[in-house]
């Protein structure tokens, strides 16, 4: 213990060092117009490694298989790049796996931008997606007749039955008006935003759903960014060549979050001064709930871009604390505070205790926060770090790819300045993904470029999130790309380990059980998972909770602790299934994992290799 204070005070004195000597500060520069070279969003030069790239060959290799197409998303994202680089037309946009008709299968929305200035023309040809899984490898657009229509420029989304109705209802945030969509149950939405009160019209970027209170209903926070604006939109890049660049974040100001409190009516309160978050100006872009100190109350972790992270600790009575630099996330362990884009929150090594992943600006290193009994260390040494350091990151996940019991990690990769090649010869807008393999004690190991093309193809990665798109136990990949065409890439592992996915619904909780806690034991061995709506950059992963078991032929123990206080406990749960549990009955129904996609039908992940490094050309395969 006096080591950690040891290791406190340092970080404090480092930082308070690199306030003094960057003085930064947040307040936009009135003549950068005038400024040769200035606040691009660019590091000096740093070449890929490809040493950390390659894997064990005794190790199993997934293949991750693009099937976007041949599954009919028929999406590509518009971004309405314009030669004034406004800043928006780089950092969208977001994902959302949901699944709204409750037909046992997750369906997908993708968020799509426009245009700032054309909004007569291209933005009215701009729609965001709903697509319905159709159980058999395909899926329908389905946009139209749902009645979902984005107001503003298109940013994230999340997704949760805010009133407890059944259906899994969708919060979209955007750069203009954030809308509320209530889920009728037929396959439509209402836009009840106004009715509801969260009707923000800001820069909204990242959102989440999490119960604060324990009172049985989820209540909302939104990631706010800069006070960016059409009539502010500063001059960067080099300005004597005349080369325009997408603007740092730190020439504008920060904005406040926002937390809305669910009344249970329908509607949603503004808390956000009461409950102590307004105090503090950050410029978020992540967001992810979780209870970080097991305390019972669900905290908030908010990443920030190069200004410091949030941590806010839930006291238990409606308010929050301030206490990321602390407790260790603030920044990173040189004391600086780091360009955090993506977030997620999870026990990467099974020691009951929420770690978080954070992405960053190229140069920075991505950061995993190891949680010591609510005291986090920067670990540098997990391996995570020095792979990164390249790239530029934004969504990402924790997930079990192999099914081995143990949490990998993934990350959505693209630069943020379109011209990067400009200031840097090395530099490329397009970047390929990362893929960290799970080794255990606490190590990860790159294995990207052997888990199958889709991971060695580079495009500008935005959104990410994680599900089991075809019920066969294996979790699957959708990523979102400025500009670009999403990627949809299905887990074709073929490891022999067992899984378990679970179905969480809350009857004295909310309804999908959003931050129940979940232990599974396997002899010496327990994971722990929270039901999470919203992580990630801008995304949200499917909220069904899925467990890698390994070679394990049953689990002895499986323990559900809802956000009311109530405990399910069930003794040797069946394997490779569905199961969905009701709080206070425990397991109500079991279904088996379904034989994959690509036994049933191999024609539809006949996928041809991308032919070049940038965007591939339309995926053909045998009639």
């Amino acid at each position: 213990m006096g080591q950690q204070v040891i290791l406190r005070v340092l970080l404090l004195f480092s930082f308070a060092l690199v306030v003094l000597v960057k003085n930064t500060g947040v307040k936009a520069n009135p003549n950068i117009g005038n400024t040769p070279l200035v606040k691009t969003r660019q590091q000096p030069s740093v070449r890929p490694s490809t040493r950390s790239a390659r894997m064990d060959d005794s190790h199993s290799r997934p293949l991750f298989r693009d099937i976007t197409l041949q599954s009919g998303i028929d999406f590509r994202h518009v971004n309405g790049l314009t030669p004034d680089k406004y800043m928006p037309e780089t950092m969208g946009s977001g994902v959302v796996f949901f699944d709204f008709n409750n037909d046992g299968y997750v369906d997908i929305f993708l968020v799509n931008g426009g245009s700032l200035v054309d909004k007569d023309d291209v933005s009215s040809q701009t729609r965001s997606r709903l697509y319905r899984n159709n159980g058999d490898g395909t899926f329908t657009d389905v946009t139209s007749e749902s009645g979902v229509i984005v107001h503003g420029y298109g940013m994230g989304a999340c997704a949760a039955d805010y009133d407890n109705d059944g259906w899994e209802d969708l919060y979209i945030t955007a750069f203009g008006q954030n809308g509320l969509y209530h889920n009728n149950g037929d396959g439509t939405f209402t836009d009840v935003t106004a009715k509801a009160g969260v009707g923000l019209n800001s820069w909204s970027t990242s959102c989440a759903f999490g119960d604060i209170d324990n009172d049985g209903y989820v209540d909302l926070f939104v990631t706010n960014y800069v006070d960016f604006g059409l009539h502010n939109n500063k001059y960067c890049g080099d300005y004597l060549r005349g080369v325009r660049a997408y603007c740092h974040p730190n020439v504008y100001n920060g904005l406040s979050d926002k937390l809305y409190r669910n009344n249970g009516n329908g509607t949603f309160t503004d808390i956000t001064r009461k409950a102590g978050i307004e105090s503090t100006l950050g410029k978020g872009l992540g967001v992810v709930f979780g209870d970080y100190n097991n305390d019972g109350w669900i905290d908030i972790f908010v990443a920030n871009d190069s200004v410091p992270n949030f941590l806010f600790a839930n006291q238990g009575d409606g308010t929050f604390k301030e206490v990321g630099l602390w407790a260790g996330v603030a920044v990173n362990g040189n004391g600086s505070p780091g360009a955090g884009m993506g977030a997620d929150i999870a026990d990467y090594d099974n020691d009951g205790w929420l770690d978080i992943f954070v992405t960053h600006l190229d140069l920075e290193a991505h950061t995993l926060y190891h949680n010591d009994h609510g005291i986090f260390l920067d670990s540098y040494e997990s391996g995570v770090g020095q792979p990164s350091l390249p790239f530029v990151g934004f969504g990402t996940a924790f997930f079990d790819y192999d099914n081995d019991g143990q949490l990998d990690l993934v990350v959505a990769n693209g630069n943020v300045l379109d011209n990067a090649s400009y200031f840097r010869e090395s530099a490329s807008y397009a970047q390929r993904k990362l893929l960290f393999h799970n080794e255990g004690k606490g190590v990860f190991r790159e294995v990207g470029l052997s888990s199958g093309p889709a991971f060695a193809v580079q495009r500008v990665g935005r959104g990410l999130a994680v599900a089991d798109i075809d019920n066969d136990g294996h979790l699957d990949l959708l990523v979102s790309n400025n500009g670009q065409r999403p990627e949809l890439l299905h887990n074709d592992a073929d490891d022999g380990n067992s899984a378990v996915i679970i179905r969480t619904v809350g009857t004295k909780s909310n309804r999908d059980g959003v931050g129940a806690r979940l232990k599974l034991i396997i002899g010496p061995q327990t994971q722990t998972r929270e039901v999470k709506a919203g992580s990630s950059y801008l995304s949200q992963s499917d909220m069904r909770v899925h467990f890698g078991l390994g070679k394990a032929e049953r689990v002895d123990r499986l323990e559900v602790r809802w956000p009311s206080g109530i405990a399910d406990i069930m003794q040797n749960v069946d394997l490779n299934c569905v199961l969905t549990i009701v709080e206070g009955k425990g397991i109500v129904r079991r279904e088996p994992f379904h034989k994959s996609w690509s036994d049933r039908n191999p024609m539809l992940l006949k996928a041809r290799r991308p032919e070049s490094k940038g965007e591939s050309p339309p995926v053909q395969y045998k009639q």
